[in-house]
């Protein structure tokens, strides 16, 4: 049985009834024997199925051990030249790594995340110049709609005031979250137009701004920019020589984990 069919188990849709033999059913573990080889794996490999349940949602416990988890590995493997670089700041900046080597693992093209500039609302502010009519007597004369020969701008004086207005939020458009999908749809491939055109059949390429993975991936200059702020002496040399490997051995770390809490439970449901 593999690792993600294991989700199902942990939002059950109701009981089902069938008349197929156990014995010879690809559905013949039941829950408790599904629950019993997740013990097995997390006794096994604690920390990739710590970091799989926390990629799939199931529990905020797990992300957090995952990623405390991470950081320590982080901090007995990082190179001499980081840790000269962070000092007294090592902890931090390797928490600060391990919790963005974990959002990049996670991510998919069904991530989204709250917008940061409404902060969920959808909704914010804009400052909009207008234009406000006033009169020097407190308010048109009687005369003055009457008379052809006095124009409006005799009694009329036009003054322009800023004012703050509510506004649909231009970053996420009003939704209040930010999607990770790529405009490709999640898919990792769109259509070449030129091809299509000389073929005269739909021809495919893969998407040039996701690489076809189908969703915005975390890019190195976010990681860059937040570790700036603790290490400002910090180079963009020294981040592509040393920091940047660093992050992404990370990442690959969290799937090399899931990769082996899959064997065990394999292994614990054969």
């Amino acid at each position: 049985m593999k690792l993600e069919a294991a989700l199902k188990h942990f939002s059950p849709q109701g009981m089902h009834i069938s008349e197929d033999v156990k014995g010879t059913s690809p559905d013949r573990l039941t829950g408790t024997d599904v629950m019993a080889a997740i013990g097995t794996t997390s006794s096994r490999a604690r920390f990739g199925l710590a970091a799989f349940f926390g990629k799939a949602g199931i529990s905020k416990t797990d992300e957090q051990l995952a990623v405390q988890a991470l950081a320590q590995f982080a901090i007995k493997n990082a190179p001499k030249n980081v840790r000269k670089a962070a000092g007294d700041k090592l902890g931090a900046c390797m928490l600060t790594l391990a919790q963005f080597a974990f959002a990049e693992y996670s991510c998919s093209a069904a991530t989204s995340v709250m917008c940061h500039s409404c902060c969920g609302t959808g909704r914010t502010t804009k400052e909009q110049v207008t234009r406000k009519v006033s009169y020097p007597w407190g308010k048109a004369p009687y005369w003055a709609s009457r008379s052809g020969a006095v124009r409006p701008s005799d009694w009329e004086l036009w003054t322009e005031v800023t004012e703050v207005v509510p506004a649909v939020c231009d970053v996420c458009e009003g939704k209040g979250t930010i999607s990770a999908r790529c405009r490709c749809g999640g898919i990792g491939e769109v259509v070449d137009r030129k091809a299509t055109k000389e073929r005269g059949v739909p021809v495919f390429k893969t998407c040039e701004r996701c690489s076809g993975i189908g969703f915005s991936a975390i890019s190195s200059a976010t990681v860059y920019r937040v570790i700036l702020k603790r290490l400002p002496d910090l180079h963009q040399s020294s981040w592509s020589r040393n920091w940047k490997p660093l992050f992404e051995m990370l990442v690959d770390t969290l799937r090399k984990w899931e990769c082996q809490a899959a064997v065990e439970f394999e292994k614990a449901t054969t």
